[in-house]
């Protein structure tokens, strides 16, 4: 791969946003997905557990089967023992929940150029890696 290309990791939200077709967000994913040069967009096992928590308990089986598609597009990011480690430093350090500190600690360890989210508080701990896409449209809405 190479060092210009952009590694994008997307947490829990972005996901469900977009393969749920979310009717404000979904397009704010879609966007930044086709308005950039073409990412290679990563995910976790944790990104995919939480994802399938909602279609598994609705029993809704073409919902978990537009995940299962998806996530087959996606590069799936490893979480070594390491990964825990920082997570708990950045729990330690920054007050982030468990989950996020995962997503950010698995973004860290596998390099990406950003992470992609709706979580602002996950920018003030990743030294400006994480970048709320969503944020345009959430300022629009609150008006």
């Amino acid at each position: 791969m190479g060092m210009n290309e952009p590694l994008v990791y997307l947490d829990t939200c972005s996901v469900i946003y977009f393969v749920e077709e979310h009717p404000v967000f979904g397009p704010a994913v879609i966007q930044a997905l086709t308005s950039r040069p073409t990412p290679k967009i990563g995910i976790s096992p944790l990104v995919e557990m939480e994802c399938l928590v909602a279609p598994l308990r609705l029993q809704n089986t073409a919902l978990l089967d537009r995940y299962k598609k998806f996530f087959e597009q996606c590069l799936c990011f490893e979480m070594p023992p390491v990964v825990y480690q920082r997570a708990a430093e950045l729990r330690a350090f920054h007050s982030l929940k468990t989950p996020d500190a995962l997503h950010l600690a698995t973004a860290q360890y596998h390099g990406c150029t950003a992470i992609w989210t709706n979580d602002n508080r996950l920018n003030n701990s990743a030294s400006n890696l994480a970048i709320n896409i969503l944020t345009p449209l959430k300022k629009i809405s609150h008006d």
